[in-house]
């Protein structure tokens, strides 16, 4: 069997997604939607390149890319800053998935298509993006934001969202009818789910025993076959091949060797990832784009309107002003990997075909959205909180300065010792108590060094002193 053409082909598919991911950087757009429109160039059925190129070649590799992109999920949730403030986390992640599930439930059964449907569009509107969101973060210089804490641990609640709902969406997608089935196979999933958190709580130091080889190459074959393993054990019990990928992923992030095995994993689950998207935009038609126009149309305005809301409120519940609100909700925006994966799965499950290319160009459309008004957040803000600032900075300038005639009347009539020694130390006290300058926490520093070794900037690869 010679590969040679389509070695050739595909070569040159990541050559152009270089290139477009280069132009695409220039406005902040991210990766994802450049493989999708790549893959959509090369897609069978659009026709627009020159080379045929057969989308089962790299069918095998994309479902690797979507255990990677499971397994690293969970191997990046941080346990110690999730049970060391869940009630917060709680209130903010669980009142955003709230809004945004419950409309997008009423919204998937108003499209028509079915109600196992209008389960998977329902979570694709639901959920952000991880990936996008950390890197919008870092690329926006945004972490040392006072609104960085929250979107982090909106994020955090999320992945936990999204392990409970694939596993409902699992068993509701295997076919079964009769009730008792079903309740036995819930029950299987979620027993499978609470085991492996027990495991990643407190189980961490037993697991870490299988991980003590001074061997990179081995090192690197024993993670990647748990991640593959499990998959393939979450598949069999009904759970899908995802949510096992993520579970044995918070597993090995709880062992001593979490951040060995993330140097190693960020890169192959960048190479593998992109295999996922490239797959998935082989697999959409453009001449069907024209069937789900309106849904996705529709879809696009209720995300930016339930996150304004959202995420305005979440901003509210953690003390944060307006403009902090807003960077919060165009952040929040973004879709991506998470609606692909359960268009993948309700495609092999069988549903509607017209959910494959309403989740492509929904993707599509809200990871372009999303981050030019992330770029732009502080512009809007200028723009619709103009008046408000307008107001109260006329209100300041007046008690300023009827403090200063104050000040100068009482440094006037004082004697000399009482005016020269602290005239100006109040007002700058003031001031440092009002603002005083944050520090970020454990998640925001985690996930900044993450985001910073997927950057273009070159970074050092620290190793354990142990090896």
């Amino acid at each position: 069997m010679h590969l040679g053409e389509e070695l050739l082909v595909l070569g040159i598919l990541f050559l152009i997604a270089y290139v477009l991911g280069r132009l695409g950087k220039l406005v902040g757009l991210p990766a994802i939607p450049v493989y999708m429109v790549v893959g959509l160039l090369a897609s069978p059925y659009t026709g627009w390149f020159p080379l045929s190129f057969d989308a089962h070649n790299v069918e095998l590799i994309a479902v690797f890319g979507l255990i990677l992109l499971l397994f690293n999920l969970g191997l990046e949730f941080d346990q110690e800053e999730f049970f060391g403030n869940a009630g917060k986390l709680l209130i903010s992640g669980g009142s955003y998935i709230l809004v945004n599930i419950g409309v997008g439930f009423v919204f998937g059964f108003m499209v028509g298509w079915g109600t196992r449907e209008a389960l998977i569009i329902a979570g694709m509107t639901a959920t952000s993006s991880s990936a996008i969101v950390t890197k919008l973060l870092i690329e926006l210089g945004r972490l040392p934001n006072k609104e960085t804490p929250t979107i982090l641990g909106v994020t955090v609640v999320e992945d936990i969202f999204i392990a409970i709902y694939l596993a409902i969406v699992g068993v509701v997608l295997s076919g079964q009818t009769e009730v008792w089935p079903v309740v036995l196979q819930l029950g299987v999933a979620f027993l499978f789910l609470v085991v492996m958190f027990s495991i990643a709580r407190w189980g961490g130091r037993f697991v870490s025993k299988l991980f003590k080889t001074k061997d990179d190459e081995l090192f690197t074959i024993l993670f990647f076959g748990l991640a593959v393993a499990f998959g393939g054990i979450g598949e069999l019990l009904g759970v899908t091949d995802a949510i096992g990928a993520f579970l044995i992923g918070l597993v090995l992030g709880a062992t001593r060797y979490r951040a060995r095995i993330e140097q190693i994993a960020l890169p192959l689950r960048d190479v593998f990832g992109a295999f996922f998207f490239l797959n998935f935009g082989l697999a959409l038609n453009v001449a069907e784009f024209g069937q789900v126009l309106v849904p996705v149309a529709a879809a696009v305005a209720m995300t930016i309107v339930l996150n304004v809301l959202a995420g305005q409120f979440v901003a509210w519940l953690n003390g944060l002003g307006p403009q902090a609100g807003i960077n919060t909700t165009v952040i929040l925006q973004n879709r991506g990997e998470f609606a692909l994966i359960l268009a993948t799965l309700s495609l092999s499950a069988g549903l509607d075909p017209r959910l494959v290319p309403f989740a492509g160009l929904y993707v599509l459309s809200m990871s372009i959205i999303g981050p030019v008004l992330a770029v732009n957040s502080e512009r809007i803000g200028a723009l619709i909180l103009r008046p408000t600032r307008t107001k109260v900075a006329a209100v300041d300038g007046r008690d300023r300065m009827r403090d200063e005639t104050i000040a100068l009347v009482e440094a006037v009539t004082a004697d000399d010792n009482e005016t020269s020694g602290d005239a100006l130390a109040p007002d700058t006290l003031d001031i440092i108590a009002e603002d005083p300058p944050e520090r970020p926490g454990p998640v925001t520093e985690s996930i900044a060094t993450q985001a910073a070794e997927q950057s273009d900037v070159v970074v050092e690869r620290k190793r354990d002193p142990e090896y």
